[in-house]
């Protein structure tokens, strides 16, 4: 197993960015997958994602101007419309057919922008994750992103595989050995797979009256992460012995605290990518306070998470020809990689207007 720059996989929804990035009234330029797109709201709000080059000279539309609907290259005035066609070119009446800039399929849900990179025809709104946004009444949801010197696979592995918790995040979420002692429990589902785990023994975490009480609590974790790379984890905290009571399946019993996160990953190049988050109380459980110094932890964890892969990069850069060996904790890895695998094909050609 290696992890050689592969084609992406483009039939399926990436996060673009969060939704009140894209402010109305000027294009927003964005790198994805290794392609310059402009983003820009049309009157009504909507988001037109498209190809951010000019067919004439091919300079950045995100340098140009919103005209109602349209944009307008600032280089020599070519205005197209929100599906691509160019609807003038100055000092010249014809315009010819070839005049067009490739559109992607984007919507807003989540907090998101997700954009559909591959064959348009194939951008089904019913594959978008059900990921929760910051008005969700359910959750107390703080954000944040960073960016990644390092390939997209190699934050997805480290997504797959919680086991790294013991080690790398023992300064920040005060994590045990109980997320590397008993293996998870991993179903393959459409599109990704679900985890699920106990962690016995975890730290009572975030200092709240009801689990100061408790010299430790047990944990119970379980996730989805779906193509292309997007984690979707709840997570609640339980007394001790409820583990063991629930037989070691889903938790049956007093919840203390809950708790969910969102994250994505997606490729700016092959070897670069941002890395998106959110993470939060329950609403019955924490405040705007709380999900603060939650999401605070988190940064610090993830910029943990950040040293280590870029280093682990940058090694695998020097090092051609050497392979991973993978263990027991990478069975989710496997089977994720195996996935993307197979939905890997070539960029397809702009097909419109």
């Amino acid at each position: 197993m290696t992890h050689a720059h592969p084609n992406f996989v483009r039939n399926c929804w990436y996060v673009a960015g969060w939704d009140y990035e894209f402010t109305a009234g000027t294009p927003h330029a964005r790198t994805l997958l290794g392609e310059p797109v402009v983003f820009f709201r049309k009157s009504d709000g909507t988001l037109v994602a498209m190809a951010d080059r000019c067919v004439h000279r091919l300079a950045p539309l995100s340098l140009g101007r919103i005209e109602g609907d349209d944009i307008r290259c600032m280089y020599h005035g070519m205005r197209f419309t929100a599906d691509g066609q160019c609807i003038e070119i100055p000092g010249q009446n014809v315009i010819p057919p070839t005049a067009c800039v490739r559109t992607y399929p984007v919507t807003e849900q989540g907090s998101w922008t997700w954009i559909w990179m591959g064959d348009p025809l194939l951008a089904d709104p019913a594959l978008l994750p059900h990921a929760r946004g910051v008005d969700d009444p359910e959750w107390v949801l703080k954000t944040g992103q960073l960016d990644y010197a390092a390939p997209h696979e190699l934050i997805n592995d480290n997504l797959l595989d919680l086991s790294h918790l013991a080690y790398v995040h023992v300064a920040s979420f005060g994590a045990t050995t109980g997320w590397i002692s008993r293996q998870p429990r991993t179903t393959q589902i459409a599109r990704g797979v679900r985890v699920d785990r106990w962690v016995e023994g975890a730290p009572p975490l975030p200092p709240l009256p009801s689990l100061a009480v408790h010299e430790s609590v047990d944990m119970w974790a379980s996730y989805e992460f779906l193509i292309p790379g997007v984690f979707l984890m709840y997570t609640s905290l339980h007394p001790p012995g409820t583990a063991a009571a629930s037989k070691y399946d889903a938790p049956a019993g007093d919840v203390l605290f809950s708790n969910f996160t969102c994250q994505a990953v997606t490729p700016i190049t092959a070897d670069s990518s941002r890395y998106f988050f959110s993470w939060g109380p329950g609403a019955a459980f924490g405040d705007e306070v709380i999900a603060q110094q939650m999401i605070d932890v988190a940064m610090a964890a993830f910029l943990e998470d950040k040293q280590i892969i870029e280093a682990q990069a940058r090694i695998i850069a020097m090092s051609p020809g050497e392979k991973i060996m993978p263990n027991a904790a990478d069975k989710t890895v496997t089977i994720f990689q195996r996935m993307m695998e197979r939905m890997k094909q070539p960029a397809s050609a702009c097909a419109q207007p």
